[in-house]
């Protein structure tokens, strides 16, 4: 497991620390704002066309192959960047690295289920939520210190090693797991299996608690500048928010898989302190900051490894990966939509008005989770009997 778990990381301390320090670093290649929002989106975009493409692909040729694959072109498109080291390249990286992440992500997800029985889906997913809560903490402020140390071409560095590293390792210690025999799918059977509530709510609630984090990552520290607040603080409360999300993803897991939590119950208590999270957001000064920072960071990691393990349960093993990568577009279309609503609300109102906008957006996803998932998930087993 430990081999998926740093490759949870890398794609994740990839994302954010590039993300974090382009706009101060790469003064050569971001001329404009424009430029800035083009290079940040290529990541995420690469993400969102590719992912279910390479979890279906995963399902087909076994999830092992592409976290192997995706893994060393992530290492090969970051050193691109560190040998040519010009704007135009920069370009070409970090659309390189975007493509690999949408091939090992979604085929780590995969061998994190099929490596773990049903008892311990809760556990893994929430280790695997945790490391990569990590890479997302460390990703802003030890790439801060490398770009500060070395430039883009050092953080470069730093990720081609770390990208082959865990592709060796995951090489010598990830067993090998062979595609699972599959039933003729049409276009037809995959769109009703999408649309399934036991699909479509978890992947939900994965899009909200995803919006709800980029929008506390965003905005939060708009909220601490105008209410006076240094970058210390600001910065502080952004940590608070990926530290809670870290510390709580394990605990819910095993809550998880003990039968102290159940999916409908645990996801409906995320959404509502998520939501909570945000109304605080709402208050003036530092205590509103962090209490926003603290329960949306508590709220995400209750969502996170239940939504993915509640996915798991319910999705036949042979398309594990195919699942995986979808669920996995949810969470990025959240990403980029939370940012978004928040800021066309706020762009013709106040930021206040965007924040509570999002929260009542997720606080009327709770009664669909609940509704939805009221007689449990269905899961292989069910259905087979």
């Amino acid at each position: 497991m430990w081999p998926l778990y740093a490759a949870g990381f890398t794609t994740a301390f990839g994302a954010h620390g590039i993300a974090a320090n382009l706009g101060g670093a790469g003064k050569d290649a971001v001329t404009s704002l424009l430029v800035l929002g083009g290079l940040l989106a290529l990541y995420d975009g690469a993400e969102v066309l590719l992912k279910p493409v390479f979890g279906t692909l995963a399902d087909r040729v076994g999830a092992r192959p592409v976290l192997l694959g995706g893994l060393v072109a992530f290492a090969l498109a970051s050193a691109l960047y560190v040998l040519a080291d010009s704007p135009g390249w920069l370009w070409a990286a970090r659309l390189g690295q975007g493509a690999a992440a949408s091939a090992f992500s979604p085929a780590a997800s995969a061998l994190v289920s099929r490596l773990n029985p049903a008892a311990k889906q809760g556990r893994a997913f929430g280790g695997y939520g945790f490391y990569k809560s990590i890479g997302y903490t460390l990703g802003p402020l030890l790439g801060g210190v490398l770009v500060w140390a070395g430039g883009l071409r050092l953080l470069f560095t730093v990720l081609t090693v770390l990208g082959a590293a865990v592709a060796v390792w995951a090489l010598a210690a990830v067993p090998v797991v062979p595609p699972l025999p599959r039933a003729r799918q049409t276009v037809l059977d995959l769109a009703r299996r999408l649309a399934d509530p036991a699909f479509l709510l978890p992947t939900a609630a994965l899009a909200g608690a995803t919006a709800a984090l980029s929008v506390g990552v965003g905005f939060l520290p708009v909220s601490g500048r105008a209410a006076g607040l240094g970058t210390v603080a600001t910065g502080a409360a952004v940590s608070v928010l990926a530290a809670c999300a870290a510390v709580v993803q394990p605990r819910t897991g095993r809550a998880l898989d003990a039968g102290r939590l159940t999916a409908r119950t645990g996801l409906t208590a995320g959404l509502l302190l998520t939501a909570a999270g945000l109304a605080c957001a709402m208050l003036p000064g530092l205590t509103g900051v962090l209490l926003a920072a603290a329960l949306i960071g508590v709220g995400t990691g209750l969502i996170t490894p239940l939504g993915f393990a509640t996915l798991a349960s319910s999705t036949p093993k042979e398309r594990l990966g195919q699942t995986m990568g979808a669920a996995e577009l949810g969470r990025e279309l959240g990403d980029a939509g939370g940012p978004l609503l928040v800021a066309g609300v706020a762009a013709s109102t106040t930021l206040t008005h965007g924040y509570a906008t999002l929260a009542a957006v997720l606080a009327c996803g709770t009664v669909l989770v609940g509704w939805g998932l009221r007689g449990g998930v269905r899961t292989e087993k069910t259905e087979a009997a």
